[in-house]
C-alpha cells in the first residue's frame, strides 16, 4: 500500500532523519537511508514512498551506483535536486572507500584486480574499459577509465590508456572491462584489444600483465586462458 502524505505525519520514533540521529545511520533501512537524501516527497506521497519506489527501479542497491541523473529523472517524484544528492552521495562512498586503503593495494594476481573491481563492476549496465596503473612493486596507482560503451577494436585505442600510464609513471598495466550479461567469456573482440595494447606497450616499455574480464560475481583472465 503506498504510503501517502508527509513524513512530519509519521510519528516521530518513526521519522527516518529522529531514527537516524537517534539509533545511528546503520539501524536504518535502505529505502530510509534515501527518502533521507530526498528529503521530502511528492504530490501528497512521502519521501519514503518516493524512495521506495527509487529501490524498485533499480536490480538492487549496489546497482545505485551505476546509475545516472537520467534514470532517476524518470522515477516520479524525482528532480534535479533529489537526483544530484543521491549521486552525490554515492560518489562520496566511493571515495571513502577509496580513500580508506591505508596502503595501496597490491596486484599478484587476477584475483586481487577482481576483488579490487568486481563489487563497482559487477552492476554496470554498459561495458566500461578500465586500466590498472602499477608501479615497480606491482601497487596500485590509479585506474583510469579509457572507455563507457560497446568494446570495439575501433573504440579502443592503446594511446588513451598507455598514455595515462606514461603521465603517471606506471611500470605495467592491467586491463579490466566488465561483460553486463555477467558472464565473462572474452570474445574476438576482447582479444584483438588485448593483443593492440601487449604490441603498443611493448614498444613504450610498459607490460600489460593481463586483461580481467569481470562478470557477474565471476571473472576471467586472458592471460590464465591462455589468450596473453
Amino acid at each position: 500500500m503506498e504510503e501517502t502524505g508527509t513524513i512530519f505525519q509519521l510519528p516521530r520514533s518513526e521519522r527516518p532523519r529522529e531514527r537516524l540521529m537517534e539509533k545511528g545511520p546503520a539501524a536504518l533501512a535502505d529505502r530510509e537511508l534515501i527518502a533521507i537524501l530526498l528529503g521530502s516527497g511528492s504530490r501528497g506521497r512521502s519521501a519514503l514512498s518516493v524512495a521506495t519506489d527509487v529501490l524498485h527501479s533499480i536490480r538492487d542497491l549496489r546497482a545505485l551506483a551505476a546509475r545516472d541523473a537520467a534514470h532517476l529523472l524518470c522515477v516520479d517524484g524525482v528532480g534535479t535536486g533529489k537526483a544530484a544528492r543521491v549521486l552525490a552521495a554515492v560518489e562520496l562512498g566511493r571515495r571513502v572507500v577509496r580513500y580508506r586503503r591505508a596502503d595501496p593495494p597490491q596486484i599478484h594476481s587476477p584475483d586481487d584486480v577482481a576483488r579490487l573491481v568486481m563489487d563497482e563492476m559487477r552492476s554496470l549496465d554498459r561495458e566500461e574499459f578500465r586500466v590498472v596503473l602499477l608501479d615497480a612493486k606491482n601497487r596500485v596507482i590509479d585506474i583510469e577509465t579509457v572507455s563507457v560503451g560497446t568494446l570495439t577494436a575501433s573504440l579502443i585505442h592503446p594511446r588513451e590508456g598507455l598514455k595515462a600510464a606514461i603521465v603517471k609513471s606506471a611500470a605495467s598495466v592491467v586491463l579490466v572491462h566488465n561483460h553486463p550479461t555477467g558472464v565473462p567469456s572474452p570474445s574476438r573482440e576482447d582479444i584483438d584489444v588485448t593483443g593492440r595494447f601487449v604490441d603498443a606497450g611493448r614498444i613504450i616499455g610498459i607490460d600489460v600483465l593481463d586483461h580481467v574480464i569481470i562478470g557477474d560475481g565471476r571473472f576471467e583472465s586472458l592471460r590464465e586462458s591462455g589468450y596473453l
